[in-house]
């Protein structure tokens, strides 16, 4: 699937071309809080920033907080996962020493060791101080199958636009009149040696109505990009389009991806300068192995006289598919319980690696593809917690990376075998907190229509259930992510050592439970990923683990959504809502940056009918004189160009007009949509957003 349409929140223009505010409404008086670097939005941030900033900077443990998630985040004790290209494990690092970070090396062999013998690639803080850029490293898309020239991805503060330049591995730096794009939202990848597929602003009417790119050149080296050769060109309303090349030992396919919809997509195979559509649904993702091509299905499909389920994995020869053949084999198939984990597919040689989620725990199940048949292995791990797997090399051996960790057991790193269930242990991440007087529950909580809705609750052991502990909620909701069990140090700092309970929603909307979970909450179902938080909430209350002025929540980009309803919605119900890089003028959600290429996810506000059910929702149109509003912090950055920091602006703004006290905003001039451009960043959002958390709920308050 085209890397972009994996994003969660899609990008759009850059900086450059967002900073004016887009066509006036003149019903809303805040309009001008959309001019991103404008002066006046920017010292009304300031303003805001430091109000905020005093209030929380004052709490008990602030200082001692952020040095300790500093620390943390700091530590040279973390775990540094790698990815395997050519002889090397490549591993990006930041530390005290490294703020910006550094792109390193080491060998399979030095990296068994407690202290792998690092060789720097690149340091992106002395390339920032060099070229006076305050340049955050994006990734690397490097030369298959000699890694030797990369595509180096560089943003200005955590922005999502991207500087493209070609670096030389060998000798560790940018290569002179090298292949370079400017600033944008482009997608780049190797088509041979000297020549790459291109996807980017080429200037105007190439990008579409979500700003990303409308049209793919094969771009040669030596060329000015004014002379790359057009391959497609997709349509203004389309998301986006992008070329790849699939390959691995034996086998390489040109395609080109047509993102059509958020969850649609045409895939087609270029040849000989020809393309030719592959044939499969346009919900489905569409993946190769060798000679068999791999279908994932988001709709149930009735083919070759069968009927597979939503959610399926289907596998066949794509020779044989390509002249007309159905017969599909099943490499999964759902059941009520079980789903195929987003991203949960990976290839070693000879055997597919599945991730498989089973009430929102993990299981791992493998796939021998030999002599032309598929042959399943049940791989025996541990019964609790998230798992992940991704193959080490697939053209060399079996060997895959597994990772197991859950909420109190820190990450730990195996070298698996395909084939067998022999696994060796790499690395282990030291516990950050003292997790020993807690455990973990898992819940179940009847929302409005009578679906079951699962939760994770981290408890002090021998809980009091009395409706007096600090609770902690937390929710995303949207776009097929599933939240499963993960260690957070900062929230075990943060929260649990300090006595307060943590909880993880499995709200619809989600892909706890496959597409089916996902899609019963699109659109104009939105309202019920809202009903299943609020019935996780009630069911907290109802159990007496806390009570409704000690019940905090927290959520981020479509998370922040989440926030935002709820305190439009049930404000009786929480005491304090932290609500990060939001969506919320879900009027004008479609108008900026790239709202457009969600409206698959939300409807379109601009069709009456779909706005009459976003309307129900949106929290910006929701505000409402004379409410009591719980607690409120929110926080954005002012270079996240995914979700606008205007949504977050206005909600201000507008509570604030609308005389309520209780509201605070705390926006990051770095950081993009994550929030925070390094380590120091992050430890201090984390404590800003941990300290009002304790002095809004802490326990005594009246």
């Amino acid at each position: 699937m085209n890397r972009l349409l994996l994003t969660l929140a899609l990008t759009g223009a850059s900086l450059v071309s967002y900073a004016a505010a887009p066509q006036a409404a003149p019903a809303d008086p805040y309009l001008w809080l959309e001019d991103v670097t404008g002066q006046k939005a920017l010292d009304w941030v300031k303003a805001q920033n430091a109000t905020s900033r005093a209030m929380l900077e004052k709490q008990p443990g602030f200082g001692a907080l952020r040095g300790e998630v500093l620390d943390i985040l700091n530590s040279k004790a973390r775990i540094p996962y790698v990815n395997k290209m050519g002889a090397y494990y490549y591993n990006f690092w930041r530390d005290a020493e490294h703020q910006r970070g550094v792109w390193r090396r080491t060998t399979a062999e030095s990296y068994r060791n407690a202290e792998p013998q690092w060789e720097t690639v690149l340091d992106l803080d002395a390339l920032a101080k060099r070229e006076n850029e305050n340049w955050v490293f994006k990734g690397a898309e490097c030369r298959y199958p000699n890694y030797d020239r990369c595509l180096v991805e560089l943003s200005r503060g955590g922005a999502d636009a991207v500087v493209v330049r070609e670096f030389d591995i060998a000798t560790k730096d940018f290569v002179v009149d090298g292949f370079t794009l400017p600033e944008a939202k482009s997608e780049v990848s190797w088509q041979g040696k000297d020549a790459l597929f291109v996807a980017t602003d080429f200037g105007p009417g190439s990008q579409t109505d979500s700003g990303y790119p409308r049209i793919v050149k094969l771009w040669q080296r030596g060329t000015p990009l004014a002379a790359a050769k057009t391959i497609y060109e997709g349509q203004k309303t389309d998301i986006s389009v992008s070329a790849v090349v699939s390959e691995r030992k034996g086998s390489r396919r040109e395609l080109v991806r047509r993102g059509v919809t958020f969850y649609t997509s045409e895939t087609y195979l270029l040849e000989n300068g020809a393309l030719s559509r592959i044939a499969v649904p346009d919900d489905a993702e569409v993946n190769f192995f060798g000679p068999q091509l791999l279908v994932t299905l988001r709709k149930a499909w009735e083919v070759g006289g069968k009927s597979w389920p939503e959610g399926s994995l289907l596998a066949i020869d794509f020779a044989a598919f390509q002249a007309g053949k159905r017969d599909f084999t099943p490499l999964f198939t759902p059941t009520a319980t079980t789903a195929l984990d987003r991203g949960g597919i990976t290839a070693t040689r000879n055997f597919l690696v599945l991730n498989v989620l089973d009430n929102v725990k993990s299981r791992v199940v493998e796939w021998r593809f030999d002599d032309g048949r598929w042959a399943r292995r049940d791989v025996a791990t541990p019964a609790f917690g998230s798992l992940g797997v991704d193959g080490v090399d697939s053209d060399e051996s079996d060997d895959y990376f597994l990772t197991h960790v859950d909420f109190l057991t820190p990450d730990s790193l195996y070298l698996a075998h395909a084939g067998s269930d022999e696994r060796s242990l790499l690395k282990q991440r030291p516990a950050f907190f003292d997790a020993s007087g807690f455990e973990i529950a898992q819940q179940e909580a009847l929302s409005r229509d009578g679906t079951k809705v699962p939760y994770f609750i981290i408890k002090p052991k021998g809980l009091k259930l009395d409706g007096k502990n600090p609770t902690l909620l937390y929710g995303y909701g949207g776009f097929q992510v599933s939240m499963t069990p993960r260690y957070s140090p900062g929230v075990g700092k943060a929260w649990l050592e300090k006595g307060g309970v943590y909880v993880i929603a499995n709200i619809r909307g989600g892909g706890e439970f496959g597409p089916r979970w996902h899609q019963a909450a699109l659109k104009e179902n939105r309202q019920r990923a809202y009903d299943d938080f609020i019935a996780v909430a009630e069911d907290l209350i109802k159990r007496k683990v806390t009570q409704p002025k000690q019940l905090g929540i927290m959520g981020g980009s479509n998370g922040g959504l989440l926030m935002g309803v709820m305190m439009t919605e049930r404000p009786d119900l929480f005491g304090a809502v932290v609500c990060q890089v939001p969506l919320l003028d879900m009027q004008r959600f479609n108008k900026l940056l790239a709202g457009a290429s969600w409206m698959g996810e939300y409807g379109n506000p601009d069709v009456p009918e779909e706005w009459a059910y976003i309307r129900k929702y949106s929290p910006y149109q929701n505000v409402k004189k004379g409410v009591h509003y719980p607690n409120i912090l929110f926080t954005t950055s002012t270079r996240d160009d995914r979700v606008h920091p205007g949504h977050a602006r206005k909600m201000m703004a507008k509570l604030q007009g609308e005389g309520v006290k209780n509201v605070w905003y705390y926006e990051n001039m770095e950081g993009g949509h994550a929030g925070a451009a390094d380590n120091g960043q992050k430890a201090d959002m984390t404590a800003l957003e941990y300290s009002f958390l304790w002095k809004m709920l802490k326990p005594g308050k009246s």
